[in-house]
């Protein structure tokens, strides 16, 4: 028998509307949120889907016609609060169906702004219809495919992102099936948004909280799945099915097909996301680090003299577990069963007051797609980069690892542009680990760090300042792991804190004091030519001003005047 539609609307066996009553019964409470199909109102037959439900029932009772209606949970899983205001746009003359994501969140009680609507065709125009219908930015994806995408700013705010294709098959079942993991492969027409289509068993799997492939071909047909399966499986917190681990190694050796785009974007969403060291262990663990990010291999098994407790590798990823860790306490509003620990409570205390300049900062966005969070994780994945290839263990036993920042602040630019990131991200990132042991290197002085000292910061780092207070920190408590004392803590905390204060509360005082001069007026006061001078002349009138040795255009020239004297022979 050919393969029925997932359309509920009845074309396949008579429906009947939903009774609270109805579900009451104890013998229909085991099918919430299945289809199930009725002969004298007996349940004959049940499946993810009508057709499922019907053709199980023609297979038992194949004389009779049964009645096929869905069983809703007794919890409504709860859609998007904006898909009543989008299905209202849409042309009343076609079936779409909200699938993937979108549903899977929904079960989760989880709210979402990316919602995917798939339907037989017409999907571009059907995009463009409701962009203009909301007033929203409307972007053909790709014409030879049929599918489009509709940004509309909400009034909150909010970004919300609306992806609209055909069918990839000759129906939606065909779709889903398609689809790479069982919890992705759910659906509902957006007329009847209570009503589960899941052919898949996938809303069985996100009750058993495991990661189920849809098909044997699912990473043969796209590679990148597996890190995509890495993903959810570290936000979500389940288990990947033994078979689907399986499947995932077998195909690790095909990554080398997928684009370095592709790549970079799933990469960059595995780091923006939560659980990040486990979620990087796991791709080092099936060998997709080995294809991705080579670079990071030769961590493994590097010894660090102490106090560090781990080798590079370890601490590599006790970085990104500390970094995670900060970023919460911090969040807004803040996790308090984060601070609770004493460290973490440390960080709430001495950096509390900067929580809502931190998270606008991290959401802030160097291109359309990634996020300062994003970079900064990325940044702290590369930060030790550099040791393994300058290790060097002197006569007396000690190791060392001189310019490491420097070997791998070029590493990670070289990777950069590997994975096709803008100069803009490479630049913010290279700084990033080219800089990160300066918090720690002013710490060891033992004192707050001198005026002159935080100028001088953010000269060399400018806004990645702010990343490198917070790497920082995450490094040193990763050195030391349980074993940190609490006063190497609370030291390194002032440390940041100052340059915190400096660069979001005293910013015309210690990092970009207003300009007393500018090229042109050296240039005619001075009587000078134009060339590296002149720069290097502005540079030491500005850190003047900020250790308060000069104060005016007259200072200021006289200063010129005195540096350009002590220079002559």
């Amino acid at each position: 028998m050919a393969r029925q539609s997932l359309d509920p609307s009845g074309e396949n066996g008579h429906h009947r509307p939903n009774n609270a009553d109805d579900f009451l019964r104890d013998e229909w409470r085991s099918y919430a949120g299945r289809w199930i199909a009725l002969i004298d109102d007996r349940v004959v037959a049940q499946g993810g889907t009508p057709s499922q439900a019907l053709h199980a029932a023609r297979a038992a009772r194949y004389k009779e016609i049964p009645q096929v209606r869905y069983v809703p949970t007794i919890e409504p899983f709860a859609l998007s609060s904006r898909l009543e205001q989008i299905s209202s746009k849409l042309p009343p003359d076609i079936s779409v169906y909200l699938v993937g994501g979108a549903v899977r969140d929904a079960l989760l009680g989880r709210d979402t702004h990316d919602l995917d609507f798939a339907l037989a065709g017409n999907a571009i125009e059907v995009g463009r219809k409701v962009a203009d219908a909301l007033g929203a930015a409307f972007y053909p994806l790709d014409e030879s495919r049929d599918t489009a995408r509709v940004i509309s700013i909400q009034p909150d705010g909010v970004r919300l992102v609306l992806d609209f294709a055909v069918f990839r098959g000759p129906d939606l079942e065909s779709d889903l099936r398609a689809r790479d993991f069982t919890i992705n492969a759910m659906a509902v027409d957006v007329r009847q948004p209570f009503s589960l289509l899941d052919p898949m068993g996938g809303a069985t799997d996100l009750r058993a909280k495991r990661i189920r492939a849809c098909s044997l071909t699912t990473f043969q047909d796209d590679p990148l799945r597996i890190l995509r399966g890495i993903r959810f499986a570290a936000e979500l917190e389940y288990r990947i099915f033994p078979e689907t681990l399986q499947q995932m190694r077998e195909a690790v050796a095909e990554l080398h097909r997928t684009s370095s785009e592709r790549i970079r974007d799933e990469l960059t969403r595995i780091i923006g996301g939560s659980r990040i060291g486990a979620a990087v262990r796991a791709l080092d663990i099936l060998g997709v680090l080995n294809i991705t990010l080579p670079e990071l291999q030769h961590l493994k098994g590097v010894e660090q003299p102490t106090p560090h407790v781990y080798d590079v590798w370890e601490h590599t990823l006790n970085t990104l577990n500390k970094l995670e860790t900060l970023l919460s306490v911090l969040a807004s509003p803040h996790d308090s069963e984060e601070a609770a620990n004493l460290m973490a409570g440390l960080v709430s205390v001495k950096l509390g007051r900067f929580r809502d300049r931190i998270n606008a900062y991290m959401d802030t966005f160097l291109t359309p797609d990634r996020s300062s969070r994003d970079l900064l994780f990325l940044a702290a994945l590369y930060h030790d980069v550099g040791k393994p290839q300058t290790y060097q263990l002197d006569a007396d036993g000690r190791i060392h690892f001189f310019d490491h920042e420097k070997v791998g602040a070029e590493m990670v630019s070289d990777r950069g542009y590997v994975l096709r990131m803008s100069n803009n991200e490479v630049r913010r990132m290279k700084k990033i680990v080219r800089h990160h042991l300066r918090p720690l290197l002013l710490a060891q002085t033992g004192e707050r760090p001198s005026r002159r000292a935080v100028y001088r910061f953010f000269r060399d780092t400018e806004e990645a300042g702010v990343d490198i207070c917070l790497l920082s920190l995450a490094d040193v408590w990763a050195t030391y792991g349980s074993s940190l004392p609490q006063d190497v803590w609370i030291h390194h905390l002032d440390i940041v804190r100052t340059l915190l204060e400096a660069w979001w509360e005293h910013t015309t005082e210690r990092v970009s004091p207003p300009a007393l001069l500018n090229g042109n007026d050296l240039i005619n006061e001075l009587h000078l030519n134009p060339g590296p001078e002149i720069g290097i002349l502005l540079e030491k009138i500005r850190e003047a001003q900020v250790v308060g040795s000069i104060r005016n255009r007259r200072d200021a020239l006289k200063l010129a005047r005195d540096w350009l004297t002590s220079r002559e022979p």
